[in-house]
């Protein structure tokens, strides 16, 4: 059952300043995939106020040029104040699910036989018309199924209207509570899929543990029970998969599902994977050698109980004998006089 999110409400309405400022570069042409980029982005909801009496937050001034130069990690930030807004206590039990995404991500990719990219801790800004930054945020984790339709390289931020969206964004509450924060800048910016995970360790957490899936419908969330972008990926499935220690033989079957999937609609699979060509391949080599041996023991049995003498090499030192057809084999050894006549059945 989906819930319509209703979180603007939590927020006063914010009219975004008329700044001058340098004027950008032209813009490149549109991609062939514009459209993941939505229209015209809206700054969205202020989160100010609300940032501002969370004890959770602690204030940064950065003027506009401060912001664009700033390589440390924050929440937001607005250019109306030239605040941003920091995690107090920030911990390495806030990483972890957004690290463990990344990598339950990569096995996806790698049975799908395509890379999916996490860039991490990306920020994502909106500039204005002047060119200049109006608003910055950070995710936890940000994850592109194809990496191939946006170029981030060399860019310190994802910039709203610009570049695609994430297919998914990954916000991890363990003492915050995104749903009144930055979930309505989200939906407002146009952003497709945010999963929202309360760690199941987490300390103080504002929300149940567990993990909720808003996808965007027209102009605001709703729950879902099930990813959109990994289709069948359920709520639960992924809280589970992000707060293991070891990966479960449940949370295995799931990601090979979910890879395979994707696969079938990209027409890739686990051999479009270097990593798992090379072992499918080892893994047939080792196959092949074991069935390999196997005929040798049961040639050798069959003229050892035939009363033949059999040499030490035998019948591996046969040229003929790795391509040979069991039932070939079967009828050399039960008619050859010795090893030299059983080399000359198969050559026949």
């Amino acid at each position: 059952m989906r819930q319509r999110a209703t979180h603007q409400a939590h927020f006063e309405p914010h009219i975004e300043p008329r700044l001058a400022g340098p004027a950008r570069a032209p813009r490149k042409p549109a991609s062939p995939h514009a459209e993941r980029r939505g229209g015209p982005p809206r700054s969205g909801p202020t989160l100010l106020p609300a940032l501002a009496a969370d004890g959770a937050y602690q204030p940064l001034h950065l003027s506009p040029a401060q912001a664009e130069d700033y390589d440390g990690r924050y929440e937001f930030w607005d250019r109306a104040t030239e605040t941003a807004y920091m995690v107090r206590e920030p911990s390495p039990g806030h990483e972890l699910p957004s690290q463990k995404l990344a990598a339950l991500a990569e096995r996806i990719a790698a049975v799908r036989g395509k890379p999916i990219r996490c860039y991490g801790a990306m920020g994502l800004a909106l500039r204005g018309k002047d060119g200049g930054l109006v608003r910055i945020m950070q995710a936890d984790q940000a994850l592109y199924l194809h990496p191939e339709r946006v170029d981030l390289a060399g860019q310190k931020a994802m910039v709203v209207g610009e570049h695609d969206f994430p297919d998914v964004v990954l916000e991890v509450d363990r003492t915050t509570d995104v749903r009144h924060h930055k979930l309505g800048i989200y939906g407002a910016w146009g952003f497709p899929e945010v999963w929202v995970d309360v760690p199941d360790e987490a300390p103080r957490p504002r929300a149940p543990r567990g993990t909720t899936i808003y996808v965007l419908q027209g102009d605001a969330y709703e729950t879902a029970e099930e990813s959109r972008a990994f289709p069948g990926w359920t709520a639960a499935e992924i809280h589970a998969a992000l707060n293991e220690e070891w990966l479960s033989q449940r949370t295995v079957a799931t990601l090979e599902r979910l890879g395979t999937l994707l696969g079938k609609r990209a027409g890739t699979g686990p051999e479009d994977d270097p990593l798992l060509r090379s072992q499918r391949r080892q893994a047939r080599r080792e196959v092949e050698i074991e069935e390999l041996g196997h005929r040798a023991r049961l040639v050798r049995h069959l003229l050892i109980a035939r009363g033949l003498p059999v040499s030490e090499r035998f019948p591996m030192n046969v040229p003929s004998f790795a391509a040979a057809a069991m039932e070939c084999l079967a009828d050399a050894a039960a008619r050859c006089q010795d090893e030299a006549d059983f080399a000359a059945r198969l050559a026949r």
